[in-house]
């Protein structure tokens, strides 16, 4: 009965001695709970048929892990790179923020968008949208399309996600350029 008295009493003494700093407590939930994963030095390379067809990358990438809607984030730039055939590059574009929304598909580059093609056509606008879905690139802002032969400028552009059929919805002006210079 002594021990048992005295196992009890230690048992008491042992548990009151115990003392949790809720603050501590919090912030180790939050390191064990992450939601955010920071990646740096990223490259993803999107491929088909065993082809690659795009590589992204970016100095630093934020993949959120929400589980209602899961993005990525580039919050330091981003370089795409398309591809043809034989893997040859036939398009960049640069940004320098870029979020790609997993459940819906699409892809937002904001920031100084440039896309440019290896036949000198040039777009530029502050941001683009590409729905995966619908294979088609997109914005309502102001854009610049320089070809070989003329600048076109103007509010919305539209064209399919390889960026043929591009056009500018509300033109400003057309200005030929020179071949000549």
């Amino acid at each position: 009965m002594k021990r048992l008295l005295l196992l009890c009493t230690l048992l008491g003494i042992g548990l009151l001695a115990c003392e949790n700093d809720l603050a501590e407590v919090d912030d180790l939930q939050q390191l064990l709970d992450v939601k955010v994963e920071r990646v740096e030095g990223v490259e993803i390379l999107y491929s088909d048929s065993a082809q690659v067809k795009v590589r992204i990358t970016g100095p630093v990438m934020l993949n959120n892990l929400d589980r209602t809607e899961p993005y990525q984030e580039f919050v330091e730039g981003i370089l795409v790179e398309f591809f043809g055939e034989e893997e040859k590059v036939t398009s960049t574009m640069v940004a320098k923020y870029a979020i790609r929304y997993d459940r819906r598909g699409e892809v937002i580059v904001r920031d100084s968008v440039v896309w440019q093609s290896i036949d000198r056509q040039k777009l530029e606008t502050e941001e683009l949208i590409w729905r995966e879905k619908e294979e088609e690139v997109f914005t309502k802002k102001f854009a610049r399309i320089t070809t070989a032969r003329e600048i076109i400028e103007g509010y919305g552009f539209r064209a399919n996600q390889d960026f043929s059929n591009a056009k500018i919805q509300q033109v400003e002006g057309i200005i030929s350029v020179d071949e000549q210079q």
